[in-house]
């Protein structure tokens, strides 16, 4: 694809006063930054179709392909609600979209919302056609973070491991590490429709970010064994406690206290579109990356305005 660019010189001759000058244009052809390749594997769950389309509505992007063991050969975008098919089949066969993709040496992106057991094969074959990845699979090990990090590093390419795509959700955390240093008492409290991965990994990403700052919370009842007082999340007092209830939306709440005062931090998650924001950050960013790289820890980054923090090999 090209864009047509015009560019106007006025040229002004000596002529007699009483001539008329007319200016002179050119036009030249200029070669424009192709649209990155995207592939949703997990395209038929509920947050594959709303990457779908946030993908479809992005610039500079498009859906390439579309990677589910569920309604395959269905096309993607009928799946999705949307008003046009995208003409693109669901494929349970993540190679063959790989292979279509690499020959038209574009810039590719796989984004994975398969589960945790998958991921490493997943990343390994989109590394092996030159696609870089962003995963997205809650409860992915450190050991096979570990085993990406040093397989993309020695393969010299691009992939993003996001433990949340949510921007509230990583404002929340850079909030709750602030108030840390303030504050000896925390508690964190989370609500779920359904009782799935407890405590959640939003709660246990927390926990562990304010267990690395060196601080004790809850002196006073630190050592207590009453259930009640909730699941104790690594050796620096950190209680977590879980409530289930369908209808309730996905809730994180965090409290601190001092002397005289309580302090709480909230965040709401009321419908998967939060994501998508945060994964057309990573996908851009992921694209421009030659090591790994990972969204991880509590750590994070200033781009296009929105907070990600990114821990570089």
């Amino acid at each position: 694809m090209a864009t047509l660019s015009c560019q106007f010189h006025l040229a002004i001759p000596r002529l007699p006063c009483n001539a008329r000058v007319r200016p002179s244009f050119s036009c030249s052809v200029q070669p424009s930054q192709s649209n990155i390749k995207v592939v949703i594997n997990g395209a038929a769950k509920e947050i594959g179709r709303a990457a779908v389309i946030a993908v479809t509505k992005a610039r500079g992007m498009e859906v390439a392909g579309a990677v589910d063991s569920y309604c395959v050969g269905e096309d993607i975008g009928k799946v999705c609600d949307m008003e046009e098919p995208l003409e693109i089949p669901i494929v349970n066969d993540l190679t063959m979209v790989l292979g279509s993709i690499s020959q038209s040496k574009e810039t590719g992106v796989v984004v994975d919302f398969t589960k945790p057991s998958a991921v490493y094969d997943n990343v390994k074959q989109a590394t092996a056609f030159g696609l870089r990845s962003v995963v997205y699979v809650p409860r992915i090990t450190v050991d096979t973070i570990s085993a990406l990090s040093a397989f993309c590093e020695k393969a010299s390419m691009g992939c993003l491991v996001a433990p949340t795509l949510s921007i509230g959700s990583i404002l929340l955390q850079q909030a709750a590490i602030s108030a840390s240093f303030h504050y000896n008492n925390v508690e964190i409290v989370e609500s779920r429709a359904h009782a799935t991965d407890l405590p959640s990994p939003d709660a246990i990403q927390i926990a562990n970010n304010l267990s690395n700052l060196g601080q004790i919370y809850n002196r006073e009842d630190l050592s207590t064994d009453v259930s009640a007082r909730g699941q104790v999340l690594g050796e620096d007092g950190v209680r977590v406690h879980s409530m289930v209830l369908p209808g309730l939306p996905s809730s994180t709440t965090v409290y601190f206290s001092g002397p005289g005062e309580v302090y709480t931090i909230k965040h709401d998650i009321t419908d998967v579109q939060c994501l998508m924001p945060g994964l057309l950050l990573a996908i851009r960013k992921v694209a421009r990356l030659k090591v790994t790289d990972r969204i991880a820890e509590y750590t994070l980054c200033l781009s296009s305005s929105i907070l990600f923090r990114t821990l570089q090999k």
